[in-house]
C-alpha cells in the first residue's frame, strides 16, 4: 500500500512540476521578446528603427527563444510527446495572447482587431513549432 501511495505522490509531483514549467516557459516565451523590444524604443515611446525591421527582429527573437524553451521543456518529457506538443502549444499561445491583451494593447493603444491582424496571428507559430517537436519525438520512439 505504501509503495502505491509513493508512486501516486511522485506522479502527482511530476505533473505539478510539468504544469508549472509549462506556464513559466509560456511566460518566458512572451517576456523575452517583450523585454528585447525595449531596446528599439526611445524613452518617449518612439521606434528607433524601421517598423518592418523591428517586426522581423521580434519574429526572430521570438522564434529562437521559443525554440530554446521548447527543447528545454521536452527534455523532461518522457512520453506522449504529440499530446504534450498540443498542450504546450495551446498553453503558450493562450499565455502570449492574454499577456498582450493585458500589457501590450493598453501600452500601444492598438485596437483588438488591429492587434490580431498585426501581431496576434504570429503567435500561431508557437503551436506549429510545439506540435512539430512533439510529432518528431513521437515518431522517433
Amino acid at each position: 500500500m505504501g509503495t502505491k501511495r509513493n508512486i501516486s505522490f511522485k506522479r502527482e509531483e511530476y505533473i505539478t512540476k510539468k504544469n508549472l514549467r509549462n506556464i513559466l516557459y509560456g511566460f518566458l516565451a512572451w517576456f523575452i521578446p517583450f523585454a528585447a523590444s525595449f531596446f528599439f524604443y526611445t524613452r518617449e515611446g518612439g521606434l528607433t528603427i524601421d517598423i518592418f525591421l523591428f517586426k522581423s527582429i521580434m519574429i526572430v527573437v521570438g522564434s529562437f527563444s521559443a525554440s530554446f524553451l521548447l527543447v528545454s521543456y521536452f527534455k523532461k518529457i518522457k512520453a506522449d510527446y504529440f499530446k504534450e506538443g498540443i498542450i504546450v502549444g495551446l498553453t503558450w499561445f493562450s499565455i502570449n495572447i492574454l499577456l498582450d491583451l493585458l500589457v501590450l494593447i493598453p501600452i500601444s493603444g492598438m485596437s483588438i482587431a488591429d492587434y490580431f491582424t498585426k501581431i496576434g496571428i504570429i503567435y500561431l507559430a508557437i503551436p506549429a513549432m510545439s506540435i512539430a517537436v512533439g510529432t518528431a519525438l513521437e515518431n522517433k520512439k
